[in-house]
């Protein structure tokens, strides 16, 4: 794979069709995928393929024991963090090629400890509805990676 466009980032997902999803989307758009464990199924053949994720092999991706383990991967790279509980608007976040976008679980998002160390870096993306819940993961992962992909395709302001 050649240099991804972005690193996407779960850290204790849950649910295998979600991460299978973001995997496919990470696939389409030359993404690479980081799991941070502990993830909530197994990534074996016979699992993912009961998920319908028979295409997993086919996707780039990286597992990290821990958050520490994560941290100490990506070095010095910029890192932008995404949760319903940020002020901030995505469309805010610079997101330059090779970021790391990270998104929390799919039941707890992200841990608060991760909130109040990088409070800076969260981002959230605007839900104006009537509505209690949240966008479901892959589907708020996927919004974080067109409005990079478009920035990068047609300039940052258009």
């Amino acid at each position: 794979m050649s240099e991804p466009l972005f690193h996407i980032v779960l850290v204790a997902p849950e649910i295998p069709q979600n991460t299978g999803n973001i995997g496919r989307i990470c696939a389409c758009t030359g993404c690479l995928l980081h799991l941070v464990k502990p993830i909530g199924f197994e990534l074996d053949d016979r699992h993912v393929r009961r998920s319908g994720m028979d295409y997993w092999r086919n996707i780039e991706y990286r597992i990290h024991e821990n958050w520490q383990e994560f941290l100490a991967a990506k070095g010095d790279a910029p890192m932008y963090l995404y949760s319903t509980k940020a002020e901030q608007s995505y469309w805010d976040a610079p997101m330059e090629d090779g970021a790391y976008l990270v998104f929390g679980s799919e039941g707890h998002g992200l841990p608060q400890e991760i909130h109040d160390q990088f409070q800076p870096f969260f981002y959230t993306i605007p839900m104006p509805g009537n509505f209690s819940r949240s966008l479901n993961l892959a589907n708020s992962t996927a919004v974080v990676i067109y409005e990079g992909l478009r920035r990068r395709l047609h300039g940052r302001g258009s």
